[in-house]
C-alpha cells in the first residue's frame, strides 16, 4: 500500500525535461553497447571503453570529437551503426520515437506531446506530430539529395562506385546532422581542391544548423509560392536566418583577415576563400574541416572558439548558446545604449522573458566553459588556448580539434563528455534539471537600487 502510494508521487517529479534527459542517456548507454561489439570492429584493434564510450557520447551529440580514428577503429558494418547513432541524436529521440509510434498505430497522448516539446524546444503542444512528420521528411530528404550529389562527385576519388557510394552515404549523414565524423582518417582534406564537394557539404551543414522550424517555414514558402500567395515569416525565423548568415559572413571575414599574411601566404584566391568560407561554415557546429586547423594563428583558434561557443540555431542539430541568444543579447545591448526601455526588431518587440533567458543561457554557459577550462588545465596540462579550444569545440557539439583529444586523461575526456551533452540538451533544459518547482511569492521587500557597473 506504501508502494502504491509513494510512485505516483515520485512519478510526478520526473517532469520532460528529466524525461528527455533519461532517454538521451539510455541511448548513450545502447551507443557504447552497440559500439563495443567485436564485430563491428576491424581486426586487429583493441579499443579502450572510454574511448568507446567517448565515442558514443560524441555520436548521440551529434559532435564529432573522437578520441579514436574512426576509420581505422570500425568496419563497414560498425561504420552503419555509427551512421544511425548520429542520425538518432541529430534528429532527436522523440522525433524518431514517434515515427515509430506512428508506425505501429499507437496514440500519440498528452504525456507523449509534452516529451516531444520538450525535446524540440517548442512553446505549444498544438501540431507536434505534423511538425515531427515535416521534421522527418525534410531531413531524409535533404540527405537523400545530398548523398546523390556526393555520390556523382565522389566517383573521380574512389576506385569504385561501391566505395563512392559508402563515403556519400557517410558524409551526407554526417555532415546534415553536423557530426563532424569522417570515415577518410583526414575529414575533407582530401577535398580541399574539389569546391563541388565543399558547396554540397556547406549547404548540408546549414541545412542541419538553421533549425528544423526555419526549413519547414522556406519549404511552407515554397508551397505556397506555388499558388502566389503571400508568405509572412515569422520574427524567429527572420532573426535566425539573419544572425546564422551574418555569423557565416564575419567568420569568412575574419578567418581571412586573420590569416591573410600566414596560412594564406602565397595560396590563390579561390583557396583563400574556400579555406575561409567552409571554415567558417563548419563552426556553426559542422566539425568538418578542409584543413588542418593546427595550422591557423594562435589568434584565429581564439576567433574559432568564440564562433563555436555561439553555435548553431535553437531546435537544430548543434550546440552553443545559440545564435538567436546571441542575438537577443547584442539587440539587448543596442537598446541600453540607445536609452530605450524595449527591444525592437522587423516592427516587433521582443518579450522580457526571452531577454532574462538569453543573458541568463550566456552567462551560465561562460562559467560552464571557464570552469571546464580551468580543471583541465589541472588535469591536463597543456596550453590554456589548446584547451579552451577543446571545450568550446565539445560544448558547442562542433567536433573540430587542435588533435589533443587522445590524448587527454580520463577525467579530461569525462569532462569533454559532460560538456557535449550541455551542449546537445542546451543550456536551459540544463537549468531545468536542478531547478525546483516554481514558487509563488506570497509577499515582497521593497525595492532598492544598486550602483551598477560604474
Amino acid at each position: 500500500m506504501f508502494k502504491e502510494a509513494y510512485r505516483p508521487r515520485r512519478e510526478k517529479h520526473l517532469t520532460s525535461v528529466h524525461l528527455i534527459i533519461i532517454f538521451y542517456l539510455i541511448s548513450v548507454i545502447v551507443a557504447t553497447g552497440l559500439l563495443s561489439l567485436p564485430g563491428l570492429h576491424r581486426e586487429g584493434t583493441d579499443a579502450a571503453f572510454i574511448d568507446i564510450l567517448f565515442t558514443a557520447v560524441s555520436a548521440v551529440s551529434v559532435t564529432g570529437l573522437t578520441s579514436l580514428s574512426i576509420a581505422e577503429t570500425f568496419n563497414p558494418a560498425g561504420v552503419v551503426v555509427l551512421a544511425a547513432v548520429v542520425q538518432i541524436g541529430g534528429i532527436g529521440v522523440m522525433t524518431l520515437g514517434t515515427a515509430i509510434w506512428l508506425l505501429i498505430g499507437k496514440r500519440i497522448g498528452m504525456r507523449e506531446r509534452q516529451l516531444i516539446m520538450t525535446d524540440q524546444n517548442q512553446s505549444t503542444l498544438s501540431g507536434l506530430v505534423q511538425l515531427m512528420r515535416q521534421i522527418l521528411f525534410l531531413i531524409f530528404a535533404i540527405e537523400l539529395v545530398g548523398a546523390i550529389l556526393l555520390f556523382i562527385l565522389f566517383l573521380p576519388h574512389y576506385s569504385s562506385w561501391q566505395s563512392s557510394l559508402y563515403h556519400a552515404f557517410f558524409a551526407s549523414v554526417t555532415a546534415t546532422t553536423n557530426a563532424g565524423f569522417d570515415i577518410t582518417g583526414s575529414s575533407l582534406i582530401p577535398f580541399r581542391h574539389d569546391y563541388l564537394v565543399q558547396i554540397v557539404t556547406m549547404f548540408l551543414i546549414t541545412a542541419g544548423a538553421i533549425g528544423f522550424p526555419v526549413l519547414i517555414e522556406i519549404k511552407n514558402f515554397i508551397s505556397e509560392r506555388k499558388y502566389k500567395e503571400k508568405y509572412t515569416f515569422t520574427l524567429f525565423t527572420k532573426i535566425t536566418v539573419l544572425t546564422f548568415m551574418g555569423l557565416v559572413f564575419a567568420g569568412a571575414v575574419g578567418i581571412f583577415l586573420l590569416e591573410m599574411r600566414l596560412f594564406f601566404e602565397g595560396k590563390s584566391w579561390h583557396e583563400t576563400f574556400f579555406y575561409s568560407l567552409f571554415q567558417s561554415v563548419t563552426t556553426r557546429s559542422g566539425g568538418l574541416s578542409t584543413m588542418n586547423i593546427p595550422d591557423f594563428s594562435v589568434q584565429t583558434w581564439l576567433f574559432i572558439s568564440i564562433m563555436m561557443f555561439i553555435g548553431a540555431s535553437p531546435s537544430s542539430v548543434g550546440g552553443g548558446i545559440r545564435t538567436t541568444t546571441f542575438a537577443v543579447v547584442l539587440l539587448a545591448i543596442y537598446s541600453f545604449a540607445k536609452g530605450t526601455d524595449t527591444i525592437k526588431i522587423f516592427k516587433r518587440e521582443i518579450i522580457p522573458e526571452d531577454v532574462k533567458k538569453s543573458f541568463i543561457v550566456v552567462i551560465v554557459a561562460t562559467m560552464i566553459v571557464l570552469t571546464a577550462t580551468f580543471i583541465l588545465m589541472i588535469t591536463d596540462p597543456m596550453g590554456v588556448e589548446l584547451l579552451f579550444f577543446e571545450v568550446c569545440s565539445a560544448f558547442g557539439t562542433t567536433g573540430l580539434s587542435l588533435g589533443i583529444t587522445a590524448d587527454l586523461s580520463a577525467t579530461g575526456k569525462v569532462i569533454l563528455m559532460i560538456l557535449m551533452f550541455i551542449g546537445r540538451i542546451g543550456i536551459l533544459s540544463f537549468l531545468f534539471i536542478i531547478r525546483g518547482r516554481t514558487v509563488n511569492e506570497r509577499y515582497r521587500y521593497p525595492q532598492e537600487k544598486l550602483i551598477i557597473g560604474q
